[in-house]
């Protein structure tokens, strides 16, 4: 998804745009979840870049969408840029240290 928004629409309250905003954010990202994964790919995980008016996007972190909405609201400007990405994500096997399996043996 790449897209601008609108922040002030006529005949609409500012609050009720922003809430529609982020609906639409959210059925984008829950359809894209939705999506049947490739063989070998364990999520999807989302790539997102956030610019407030004309300015250039910067790369922001997934759980970070919705407060970089907010403050563009707040900040009073004209128009956002939200652009998300699904990429393939692969989960790092966890490594158990020797540390803790030293420490259970000593308990038994």
């Amino acid at each position: 998804m790449k897209k601008t928004f609108k922040l002030n629409v006529e005949n609409k309250h500012p609050d009720r745009q922003i809430e529609a905003i982020k609906h639409e954010i959210r059925k984008y990202i829950k359809r894209e979840k939705n999506k049947p994964r490739p063989e070998g790919v364990d999520f999807w995980k989302f790539n997102c870049k956030f610019g407030k008016n004309e300015e250039e996007p910067k790369v922001i972190d997934f759980i970070d969408i919705t407060k970089n909405i907010d403050e563009a609201s707040n900040e009073k400007c004209e128009t956002l840029y939200m652009e998300i990405l699904s990429v393939a994500g692969i989960r790092e096997p966890k490594v158990v240290s020797d540390e803790t399996t030293e420490t259970n043996e000593e308990d038994n």
